[in-house]
């Protein structure tokens, strides 16, 4: 397992490719750290990468909610490894129509 026992932050990790990404990273043995605006899909994602997941509801346009939740898995986890930065902020993305 590549990724054993590495921390892994994905923001956007509920769905698409965050949630690809997070499940990637927990079958080499990463403990993962989800966040996306979706409680339901994050919660049922967290639940479905194993117990030491976890899943925090935020926006990344929120810069103190990003900083608080970053503080939050050095606090649980002790370090971080890696930071997947998949999330988009939807009060700056403009998407064509």
């Amino acid at each position: 397992m590549r990724f054993k026992d590495k921390i892994v932050m994905v923001t956007g990790g509920a769905a698409g490719i965050g949630r690809v990404a997070a499940e990637a990273f927990a079958r080499e043995g990463a403990k993962l750290a989800i966040c996306d605006v979706n409680p339901e899909t994050g919660e049922a994602a967290a639940k479905s990468l194993g117990a030491e997941a976890s899943f925090e509801k935020l926006d990344v346009a929120n810069e103190a909610a990003v900083s608080a939740w970053t503080d939050q898995v050095v606090k649980r986890y002790g370090r971080i490894d890696v930071l997947v930065n998949n999330a988009v902020s939807r009060a700056t993305h403009c998407c064509c129509v």
